[in-house]
């Protein structure tokens, strides 16, 4: 299962652990004789990596970076791009006593009960580490977005309330709070939280400029839906609301929907409950959503779980945490939402009346192409399980019946799809041939 790779439209594998030699990610889809964006990539990691503020891990990692493949004389060369971020400031030493016990609010358990293994060194591939090839996949494609603006901010750390947001302010402190009346407020409250040996999380918000109309699919494919599956696979992020959020629930409908009218003899919505989405596509309203984000859950603080055994213990986490993730997750945050958009624009530049060009055919049929081994290596791999079933049910191998029946609906179906039946009837006699020998 490529529960790694971000690969709708685009073409991104992640990998590595926390602890591991390095972790690094593959770019598939390359366009030939592009300038490699080495600048956006440093200017991106630079925002996300540890030991930058008192509320951050003190790992101090310079998170550069080396390109393997795919570049030559710093241009693209259309052969997959390899780029590896190696960890040097890691101190496995820090999670021995953590070996045989599970961690209060971390995968370790959960993994551990699918995988029946885990790695205890920091997380290993949960870990927040992992964070650093998104931001390097945003970075690589952020100018795909043209003209569109991506603003995220926080609104809320544990008590404390933003009441107003000024962006100059938000750049020039630490923690990117965008508000002066309360930072130092803020600094005293997260300082009283870390000397307690404990973390805290907060809210955030995001705002989309510049959108254009018509991005997001119908129906499993819908805009919000995507931005929210690929923003909750950030670890940490627990929730998520667009427009009104949660407030749609006690409105009417002449309060919630967001009715329209013309200006200067165009479209404009008179409010944005919806958040600039309408049946999962963009209205070309802005749009908005905010994340909650959990507190870190390695803490200094005596907590109650159980180890391998299954054995009532308690432990206390040492090591290097952060106190509020907020500050490092924004850029991963902006990174997710870059990918979502860019893959959603690749898809609407298909399906839309704009003229292609033949590297867009090429990339488009390459995907399909892709689509199709993927395919095929899943039904492999079910071809595999039934022959262990027959086996071990003393069931025949072959069914013929069955095999024509299969072989007649997909004849009728190739009908409806404009394929010649001559294909359909020799690809699927081929299939079937290796499903026979992997049974």
């Amino acid at each position: 299962m490529r529960a790694n790779s971000m690969e709708r439209y685009l073409g991104f594998t992640f990998f590595g652990e926390s602890h591991g030699p390095a972790l690094g990610i593959v770019i598939d889809d390359v366009l030939p004789g592009v300038d490699f964006p080495f600048d956006d990539l440093k200017k991106a990691l630079d925002k996300r990596k540890p030991g930058t503020n008192f509320i951050s891990s003190s790992r101090k990692e310079k998170d550069d970076f080396e390109v393997l493949s795919g570049l030559f004389d710093g241009k693209t060369t259309g052969m997959p791009i390899c780029i590896i971020f190696k960890n040097k400031d890691y101190s496995s030493k820090d999670y021995e006593n953590l070996k045989n016990v599970f961690r209060p609010g971390h995968s370790d358990y959960s993994w551990y009960k699918k995988f029946k293994i885990y790695d205890y060194r920091g997380g290993g591939r949960a870990s927040g580490r992992e964070t650093i090839s998104r931001v390097a996949a945003g970075a690589y494609v952020k100018k795909i977005l043209g003209d569109i603006e991506v603003k995220i901010y926080p609104i809320k750390i544990g008590t404390v309330n933003v009441n107003f947001v000024d962006f100059e302010y938000m750049k020039n402190n630490v923690l990117l709070w965008p508000d002066c009346t309360n930072y130092d407020q803020l600094l005293l409250y997260l300082n009283d939280i870390k000397k307690k040996g404990d973390s805290i999380g907060g809210m955030v918000e995001v705002i989309i400029n510049n959108i254009p109309i018509g991005l997001g699919d119908p129906v499993l494919e819908k805009l919000d839906a995507n931005l929210a599956k690929s923003l909750l696979s950030i670890g940490g992020v627990k929730g998520i609301e667009f427009g009104s959020g949660f407030d749609l629930a006690k409105m009417c409908g002449s309060e919630s929907n967001d009715q329209m009218e013309l200006v200067n003899n165009k479209v404009s919505f008179k409010s944005n409950h919806c958040g600039g989405i309408l049946g999962g596509v963009s209205t070309g309203n802005q749009i908005t959503f905010r994340l909650s984000i959990k507190a870190v859950p390695s803490i200094a603080q005596p907590q109650k779980t159980i180890n391998y055994y299954d054995e009532e213990c308690e432990l206390s986490i040492t090591g290097r945490h952060d106190v509020c993730l907020i500050p490092r997750i924004i850029p991963v945050i902006e990174s997710m939402v870059s990918l979502t958009l860019v893959d959603a624009i690749a898809h609407q530049k298909l399906i839309s009346s704009e003229e292609l060009t033949i590297n867009d055919y090429r990339e488009a049929i390459d995907k399909i192409d892709e689509d199709i081994l993927i395919a095929l290596h899943r039904r492999n791999q079910i071809s595999k399980a039934i022959g262990n079933y027959k086996k071990t049910n003393h069931l025949p191998i072959y069914d013929e019946i069955r095999e024509k029946e299969v072989l007649d609906k997909l004849i009728q179906k190739a009908e409806i799809y404009e394929l010649s039946k001559d294909l359909v009837d020799s690809i699927w006699n081929f299939i079937l041939k290796e499903s026979k020998k992997l049974q």
